[in-house]
């Protein structure tokens, strides 16, 4: 059974500002469907634009925070995860805390005095969507906020631990001290390659992490980028998986599992030299609502199972299942109990 503070999450808190726009939106901004970006300066008017011009709907947000209230909502115990990240002091955070808290999650935010709290465009057509955060206070978390006491003893009481890549452009110091806790420890450390622009432009950092990762999560899109940036001349998806999973390893106690979804196409996992592909639930175009939050949620529903030390079948089931219902909603968003044994 799954205990409380089982699983440990550490991201980057973000509001959802998620609205239903037109080609021409993409096209001044510059945005390309099925994209995950940061803000420039050229990306800012988009946020109040989308919030005067379109059916605007606000949702807590980001990506391990979505895996982690996905997760959560699948175990249906109270507490059962944790999360930390910053936020700032205002009204997009107070909507955060009270996001969060109704979802089940124990949160630890660091709150940041000057920046405000992070916000995503979550611009969708046609039922794909373009994700551009402006990260704002999620960019100023600290480690010295997680080497606190009352903070440090949710890393202590975790289990599994898992991290987004976009992560890695914020705090590589702490993910390297929770890395580094699980492989003394005998936990389970997870990350995500989370983006094409993770792998290319934080490719250092990502690499000093991927030792401790004993799960490593990512789309099809995102393998083919680690693959190129990495030199391997494949597109090949089972090919990218096997070598991402024999990456040399900091700790010997848990072998690494590559876990790579494709849409609409089956699921990719490689172990021990070996492929497993698992076929996902088919949606019909018309019950397509949005794709945001797909993957994050089909972590979280991978983690509710892993957990409790279900077999992998099990894991990637509940992960479809889970990716299966967030589709057919607007954003990151779920019914009050899941409809899964």
């Amino acid at each position: 059974m799954a205990c409380e503070g089982i699983l440990l999450g550490m991201g980057n808190p973000l509001l959802d500002i998620s609205a239903v726009v037109d080609d021409e939106f993409l096209h001044k901004y510059d945005i390309k469907l099925n994209n995950a970006i940061l803000a420039e300066d050229k990306h800012l008017p988009m946020y109040d634009e989308m919030a005067s011009n379109y059916n605007v709907e606000f949702i807590a947000g980001g990506a391990t925070q979505n895996s982690i209230r996905v997760a959560q909502w699948m175990l249906q115990i109270p507490g059962a995860t944790s999360y930390m990240g910053c936020i700032g002091k205002d009204k997009f955070g107070e909507e955060m805390k009270k996001n969060s808290k109704l979802a089940g999650v124990n949160v630890h935010y660091y709150e940041d005095e000057a920046a405000p709290t992070g916000t995503c465009a979550v611009c969708v057509v046609g039922g794909e969507r373009s994700l551009v955060a402006n990260l704002s206070a999620a960019n100023c978390y600290k480690s010295e906020h997680l080497k606190r006491p009352e903070n440090w003893a949710l890393v202590e009481k975790a289990k599994y631990f898992y991290i987004a890549g976009f992560f890695l452009t914020v705090s590589p110091e702490s993910i390297q001290l929770v890395a580094e806790h699980a492989a003394a420890n005998n936990k389970v450390f997870m990350m995500n390659l989370s983006a094409p622009f993770i792998c290319e432009f934080f490719k250092d950092v990502q690499e000093k992490a991927l030792p401790y990762m004993d799960y490593v999560f990512g789309n099809e899109t995102e393998a083919r980028t680690f693959s190129k940036v990495h030199g391997w001349e494949t597109d090949n998806v089972e090919e990218i998986a096997i070598k991402i999973s024999q990456w040399p390893k900091a700790s010997g106690t848990h072998k690494r599992i590559t876990v790579i979804t494709q849409g609409a196409d089956p699921v990719v996992v490689a172990e021990d030299g070996k492929v497993k592909k698992f076929p996902v639930i088919l949606l019909p175009k018309e019950k397509l609502v949005d794709t945001n939050g797909a993957g994050d949620a089909f972590v979280g529903g991978f983690l509710s199972q892993l957990v409790q030390e279900k077999p992998i079948e099990d894991c990637v089931e509940a992960g479809c299942y889970a990716a299966n219902v967030i589709i057919q909603r607007s954003g990151c968003t779920y019914p009050d109990k899941p409809d899964f044994c």
